[in-house]
């Protein structure tokens, strides 16, 4: 019966494709070139004493493998992307101009898988997030007479009467045109619980109907909604959000113009191009073309193990140097549905569990959110709950039936006073006032047409929140703050319980962009946690964007640099002690690595080393410097 279900979402888990190797080499073919390159020259020059052979061999391997790389660096060099593999690139072009072909086809080796590894974590991971990209208000039900067509939402016109169905998403901004409607707005105002909206109220695209199907009138076209205006305002976060600068690319600004420097000192001293060409082998930095990257995938992968799925290198790193995180609320700190609170009764022969029992055992037979939710609390009392008979539902306002031969109502104030013709009791009224206040829902109970008591529902923080907020505290976070479009009072009650001392309420999709564009120009890397419609624009706007995946909105998946597959919001801390352990290897293997590279430019600048040797020298390095960077994983 679809009153039983608990309406919950399959949590996506992310799971490693195998590996198959013919797609990887069609997709990175180089490295594979060099490594066949130079293994056959080596055999011919080394096994078969062909030493000419082999040295054409390499040449072949050069020129195949290297121009690319060497057109593909100039074109980022033309757009102003001043990168680590500019090293690189001239050491090919020397390679290639004096007869250094094994020299050549190494740096070759050592740049083309960089980039191979780079990148082959980021197209698989992508692959998790496409089934998450698909919520968009597409169709609407268009009433024409008495007639309802199926349309594409680019045809709704202003003044258009349009059919809304249980679980359809609103197409379009307008006015509800039946006596009422319940509308779940989390995802757009962030609001938790459904809200009743009744005809002349002004509901918003990109809301869900929950309850009964209702009409509505439209007022604005597809374009000019709120949906749209939201993506449009991500799409303009995004083009304003600087890039993130990787980490190795911030080294490569000063040892690149270095490693010339040398390179020029040594041909001058010498008077030996081949001097200058040994300078940019020795000098080709490899801790950040090759171990770098490693560092970065290890992190990545091990992200991927505890369900954050990472869109780059530059957001792991990123995330690592949080001082700010800002949380949304509603599903993002909270569960993002109604829970019960506690049960109320006025009648002293009923005691709050046979209460709730008896309510629970009714709602099995609803659709509506808070009835599952009563569903779920009465079986943690009740292993088993009775049968109700008799029942009628009034869509979005509640149901009736007999339970245990007692007539049972459990609904809205409006229902309550439609079956009695009367105005609530003191004691309910109290509940509706003092509860209403803090964002609460109360349902009341009627058992043969008396006031029984009331069941308060509120969208409850997560488990293990307090906590996860004081880790971040240890871990540097100098602001941990909540921002959101709910009222004020819920805003300061739900801050309280996560213990955030920084929060603002009844925030619109701009006011968040403006706070987070504030953080991150004051006070550094600012981190933004959300799931909602009205998530994704801050979620481009902050340095890293982490979307709640599981229950998250599409575009907030869409805008954000970190997607959390899992629906576990205690995982954050992780991701930035992930990022800040992988930023620290990276940097001990940089530092190592690029010392014993500036050590080997010295000697090379001397003119005692040849191209060949500088490169086996170099080798080691790499070696060194890549098995420090697998520690991450």
């Amino acid at each position: 019966m679809q009153g039983t279900l608990e309406n919950e979402r399959e949590t996506p888990t992310y799971e490693a494709a195998p590996i198959r190797i013919g797609p990887i080499l069609r997709r990175y073919p180089l490295p594979f070139v060099a490594v066949v390159g130079l293994a056959v020259g080596g055999s011919l020059t080394y096994l078969f004493q062909l030493p000419g052979l082999g040295r054409w061999v390499w040449l072949g391997t050069l020129i195949v493998g290297g121009v690319p790389l060497v057109f593909q660096t100039a074109q980022r060099l033309i757009r102003g992307e001043f990168a680590s593999d500019v090293i690189a690139m001239l050491a090919i072009l020397g390679a290639l101009a004096l007869d250094q072909a094994f020299a050549g086809v190494i740096i070759v080796l050592m740049q083309s898988s960089g980039e191979a590894i780079d990148s082959y974590a980021f197209h698989r991971a992508s692959a998790s997030l496409r089934e998450l990209l698909k919520r968009a208000p597409r169709r609407a039900r268009r009433r024409r007479d008495d007639a309802v067509d199926e349309i594409s939402v680019e045809e709704v016109a202003v003044g258009d009467r349009l059919v809304v169905l249980a679980g359809d998403m609103l197409p379009v901004d307008g006015t509800v045109a039946s006596p009422e409607a319940l509308i779940d707005e989390a995802a757009v105002t962030g609001e938790p619980l459904p809200k009743r909206r009744f005809e002349g109220e002004r509901v918003l695209s990109g809301t869900i109907s929950v309850g009964a199907p209702f009409d509505m009138r439209a007022d604005r076209r597809s374009q000019e909604s709120t949906y749209s205006r939201i993506v449009e305002l991500v799409r303009s976060a995004q083009e304003r959000k600087p890039p993130l600068q990787r980490l190795a690319d911030r080294f490569a600004v000063w040892f690149t113009p270095l490693a010339l420097a040398v390179a020029v000192i040594g041909w001058v001293l010498t008077h030996a191009p081949q001097t200058a060409l040994a300078v940019l082998v020795v000098a080709t930095p490899c801790p950040l073309i090759i171990a770098t990257p490693i560092a970065v995938i290890g992190a990545v992968n091990r992200a991927a193990d505890r369900g954050l799925v990472v869109k780059s290198g530059g957001a792991i790193e990123e995330i690592g140097r949080a001082r700010v995180v800002v949380f949304d609320k509603t599903g993002t700190l909270t569960a993002g549905r109604p829970e019960v609170q506690g049960v109320v009764t006025f009648d002293p022969t009923w005691s709050d569990a046979d209460l709730l029992r008896r309510a629970g055992a009714l709602e099995q037979l609803s659709s509506h959110p808070l009835a599952a939710a009563t569903v779920r609390e009465a079986r943690k009392i009740a292993s088993t709950l009775p049968t109700p008979r008799d029942v009628v539902e009034t869509g979005g306002a509640g149901i009736e039936g007999t339970v245990d031969g007692r007539r049972l109502l459990v609904g809205s104030a409006s229902l309550v006073r439609r079956r009695t013709g009367q105005e609530l009791v003191p004691e309910w009224q109290l509940l509706h006032a003092r509860h209403g206040e803090r964002g609460w829902l109360v349902a009341f109970v009627l058992v043969d047409g008396k006031a029984a008591g009331a069941i308060l529902y509120a969208d409850a923080l997560r488990p293990g929140v307090p906590a996860m907020v004081d880790r971040l505290r240890t871990l540097g976070v100098e602001h941990v703050v909540l921002l959101t479009g709910d009222s004020v009072a819920n805003a300061t009650e739900i801050a309280g319980q996560a213990h955030i001392t920084e929060f603002t309420g009844e925030l619109l999709p701009e006011g968040k962009v403006e706070r987070i564009r504030g953080y991150r120009d004051r006070v550094g890397s600012t981190v933004m946690v959300g799931d909602g419609i009205n998530d994704a624009a801050a979620l481009a706007s902050a340095s890293v964007g982490v979307a709640m995946g599981a229950r998250g909105a599409g575009i907030s998946v869409e805008a954000a640099d970190i997607v959390l597959l899992v629906d576990d919001i205690t995982r954050i801390p992780e991701g930035i002690a992930l990022g800040q352990r992988m930023v620290l290897v990276a940097r001990q293997g940089i530092y190592f690595g690029l010392g014993a590279s500036l050590v080997l430019m010295g000697i090379a600048a001397g003119g005692s080393v040849l191209p060949a040797l500088g490169a086996i020298l170099q080798e080691i390095i790499d070696v060194l410097v890549i098995l420090n960077a697998l520690r991450v994983r």
